[in-house]
């Protein structure tokens, strides 16, 4: 009985033991930054280290749990998990020791902030309240958005002090918690110790209100103020004015930190893959897709055509058909749509630009050979916004765009957009009797409904409709759409197209498994296209259908990530080109694979893909990317990648049905209009280098990639003047390009992008080797911006403009013509200069005037015998340059 009583009285003494000894611990959450599963283990270890009694690390939550003894302090476990690398809210690493990390170690962060010694925060703020949590803001305005957003999730009050940059809750656990009331803080636009607000909230503050994000949470916070009407805040990377030259050294340091870039080189993709934000879009005219490039080195714009003024994408050397056009991940620009596609998505219905060099991803299908170019449209709005566009030039264009981006609740969001515009002006700068760009009309609708759920059920989905409807008429300046062709001595251009697309994205994020998901695509477009250049009609209709089926996971760890699935493409052609009809069916079911390794300082993408066309076999297409980080501003990427596709040789050569040339194809026993697929291997490398220059961030990108054909459908000019030729390559078929792109700032305010490109693009045609036709072998390019300071109103001015320089190009052999219709071998070299100046009178008005070819360069005599276009000599596709001289236009933005 004894022993059993002694037993019992140890067993209880031991119990309130534990039990006290836990009452004692001490459990907090910190922000730190990291990576991978090495990140994890070494701030866990760190921290352990460090006194801690558990440390638990969320990779996703980028949040460092901890639970010490009263007799040990978080800050010193934080500054030591800083020593190791690893910034927190607290205390930031040195430079040396966080570019000692592994490759796979190197988290995002601002390289130009201005370090943040640890004895700073580690002496600035008293130990907090149990209920007291770190928020950043600014002013008053801040102070009470805060503080309703707190009684909003629950709160029975709520205190915030500007000066500790914290809140103070007091709340019924029954009803909520402090995680939902910070999440419902973040998520009116300010970042805390548990939660990040998007940047696009962050962003729709006021001016005021915008915070330093990278000081460490409850660090002394230079922008804070009290009086709504002192100067501070910044725009788009612009600072405010002050008068205090120690406040302009903070407010200096805040502007770089907080600035997104406009665009800006990915340095965590293995690929060469650039991110063009709206804000980039802002800096020119751009009405829509084909004017979005106009400020980026990378893409080459030009007309094609001189009598449809049809624009054409051009990289690596090479026409945008080899260049996989998406819009939110999916096909987009292609088949009957290649001709007038990237008119048919406006700019200003654009959110971003995700532009590839060189092979991309397998799972986004087989067709991308130079590279892909994907857009994404306004959505996930955090406060609803409703845009109003205005545009017009001065030689009869005219524009509107409205969209509306609102959440519906906190699950659902919508989006919609309208577009329209019109030419009605006969412009004619060159005297020659014909349009320098058609005449017509377009409206353009889209809806988007976006539900996302996947923090709680792992759900998400979106879903897209898009109608647009465009005609145009171009041609003489006499001729009458009304007047039958055959009834009139006027040649006439008519382009009527209808265009329907709708399509779905649908993921699930498994619970517990952050790492795992599962996506679903789909996609149905309808295409047709009517019309006739001058006798001629050309009649077109597409129904695609695209499914998409990807699975993501790892192996072991976040080091090894995999993905795999399967996709089908149905594609169904109905074309008639004067009176000869083309049908067929295209379907392609197919299966991929790809592999992700992060290792030490280099990250490796191989994957490959087997597809099975009905038409063009099975296709294998393998493709590799592999970055290298000898440091953290010194990157190396390569990559090696094979593409295939069909050629729709008559929607892709529009641009050459306005002539007198007739076509003739030269069937190589392929089930494609007679002609077998084009295939094509590229090859690719790049080197990356960040420094400083005048006490700034500054890079230099150089890379270089070859393209090697297979296989290709050659479009032969020079047969004949009077002759359109389509055949497959018989020998080789290459280009090669090089690029050096360098950006800097020289001053505040001032940014300067620098470039050069080189092109060596050649093909074995049936009569010997040649260049290919329109295409410079060098191109300069030179892009300038400066915007004023922001005034107290959120008001600025901005100041862009584009320089490129166009070489001399080859132009097609038209020897056999009289001599008064010939051209020379080469063109002359030319230079377009745009320029546009913008200004913000507040965060809800802009106005915008610029410039395009103000050096008012034109080809003179760009159409070949233009009196007689019902002529054996008449061309209207010999384009190598502008056909209009120097336009200005006028724009307006408001945003309710």
């Amino acid at each position: 009985m004894k022993s059993y009583i002694s037993k019992l009285v140890l067993g209880v003494f031991l119990l309130f033991t534990s039990f006290t000894f836990a009452q004692n611990l001490s459990k907090n959450q910190f922000r730190v930054k990291g990576n991978c599963e090495m990140c994890k283990e070494r701030i866990e270890t760190t921290a352990k280290k460090a006194g801690a009694t558990s440390a638990r690390y969320s990779i996703d939550l980028q949040t460092l749990t901890l639970e010490t003894e009263p007799s040990v302090s978080p800050d010193e476990i934080l500054k030591k998990v800083a020593e190791a690398g690893h910034d927190n809210e607290k205390f930031k690493a040195s430079d040396a020791t966080y570019e000692s990390l592994p490759g796979c170690c190197h988290y995002e962060r601002d390289t130009q902030q201005p370090e943040i010694k640890a004895e700073v925060s580690d002496h600035q703020h008293d130990h907090k309240k149990e209920n007291e949590f770190y928020v950043k803001g600014n002013c008053s305005s801040c102070k009470a958005r805060i503080e309703k957003a707190a009684k909003d999730a629950g709160a029975t009050s709520a205190e915030w002090s500007a000066e500790k940059q914290s809140v103070i809750l007091n709340f019924d656990p029954s009803k909520t918690s402090a995680d939902k009331i910070l999440k419902k803080i973040a998520e009116v636009g300010h970042d805390n110790e548990k939660y990040k607000s998007s940047d696009r909230v962050y962003k729709a503050l006021p001016g005021c209100c915008l915070y330093d994000r990278d000081i460490p949470l409850g660090a002394s916070n230079p922008k804070v103020h009290l009086e709504e009407s002192e100067n501070h805040g910044n725009h788009e990377g612009h600072s405010t004015e002050s008068n205090g030259e120690t406040h302009q050294k903070n407010i200096e340091g805040v502007v770089v930190t907080a600035s997104k870039a406009a665009t800006a080189l990915s340095k965590k993709e293995a690929g060469l893959v650039f991110n063009i934000d709206k804000k980039e879009l802002l800096k020119a005219a751009c009405c829509n897709l084909s004017e979005s490039f106009e400020t980026n080195a990378t893409v080459d714009v030009s007309f094609s055509n001189a009598v449809t003024g049809t624009k054409q994408l051009k990289m690596l050397g090479l026409d945008q058909k080899y260049t996989s056009l998406t819009k939110e991940q999916l096909p987009e620009i292609r088949g009957l749509a290649s001709a007038y596609g990237l008119n048919f998505i406006p700019g200003r219905w654009i959110e971003s630009i995700q532009l590839t060099k060189g092979g991309s991803t397998v799972t986004n299908g087989y067709e991308s050979i130079t590279g892909q170019i994907n857009t994404e449209l306004l959505k996930d709005p955090a406060t609803p916004e409703t845009s109003l566009n205005l545009f017009s030039d001065f030689n009869g264009r005219a524009e509107a765009n409205i969209t509306s981006v609102a959440p519906i609740n906190e699950k659902w969001s919508q989006t919609f957009l309208l577009h329209g515009n019109g030419t009605f002006g006969n412009t004619d700068m060159n005297h020659d009797g014909f349009l320098d760009r058609p005449k017509g009309t377009q409206i353009n609708a889209g809806y988007l409904l976006n539900y996302n759920d996947l923090e709680k059920s792992g759900f998400g989905s979106h879903f897209g409709i898009n109608f647009v409807k465009d005609n145009r008429t171009a041609g003489q300046t006499a001729f009458d759409k009304k007047i039958d062709q055959d009834k009139q001595p006027a040649y006439g251009v008519g382009i009527d197209i209808s265009r329907f697309q709708v399509w779905n994205k649908t993921g699930y994020v498994f619970k517990g498994k952050p790492y795992q998901s599962l996506g679903w695509m789909n996609q149905y477009v309808y295409h047709q296209q009517d019309s006739f250049f001058g006798l001629r009609n050309y009649f077109g209709k597409q129904q695609t259908y695209y499914s998409n089926l990807i699975f993501e996971s790892i192996i072991g760890n976040t080091n090894h990530k995999y993905k795999a699935g399967a996709s089908f493409m149905y594609d169904g052609y109905d074309e008639t080109y004067v009176t000869d009809h083309f049908k067929r069916n295209e379907i392609v079911p197919g299966v991929f694979a790809e592999y992700t390794l992060t290792g030490l300082k280099y990250t490796l993408v191989a994957g490959a893909r087997a597809d099975f066309h009905n038409l063009a076999g099975t296709q294998f297409t393998p493709r590799l990317n592999f970055k290298y980080d000898f440091t953290p501003k010194t990157i190396l990427r390569l990559s090696a990648g094979r593409g295939f596709r069909t050629a729709n040789v008559f929607a892709e050569n529009q641009q050459y049905f306005a002539s007198n040339r007739s076509i003739q194809i030269l069937q190589n026993g392929g089930n494609i209009y007679g002609l077998k697929p084009e295939i094509a291997w590229n090859y690719g490398a790049s080197m990356q280098q960040e420094f400083k220059l005048f006490g700034r961030k500054s890079s230099i990108v150089a890379d270089f990639f070859r393209t090697d054909f297979q296989d290709q459908v050659l479009v032969d000019l020079d047969r004949s003047p009077q002759q359109l030729t389509f055949y497959n390559l018989e020998g080789k078929s290459f280009a090669n390009s090089f690029q050096t792109q360098w950006d800097f700032m020289p001053f505040k305010n001032f940014e300067v992008r620098l470039a050069y490109k080189y092109y060596d693009v050649q093909a074995d045609y049936l009569d010997g080797r040649r260049e290919i036709p329109f295409m410079a072998k060098h191109r300069g390019f030179v892009n300038l911006g400066y915007a004023t300071n922001k005034n107290t109103h959120g008001g600025f001015w901005s100041f862009d403009t584009t320089l490129n320089w166009v070489g001399k190009q080859r132009l097609p052999n038209t020897s056999s013509n009289p001599a008064e219709f010939q051209l020379p071998a080469y063109s002359e070299s030319y230079a377009v200069l745009n320029a546009q100046i913008s200004r913000n009178f507040n965060k809800k008005i802009r106005a915008y005037a610029g410039g395009e070819n103000l050096t008012s360069y034109y080809q003179k005599n760009a159409i070949v015998d233009f009196r007689n276009p019902f002529g054996n000599y008449f061309d209207g596709g010999m384009v190598y340059a502008p056909i209009m001289k120097a336009n200005f236009y006028v724009g307006l933005d408001v945003t309710f």
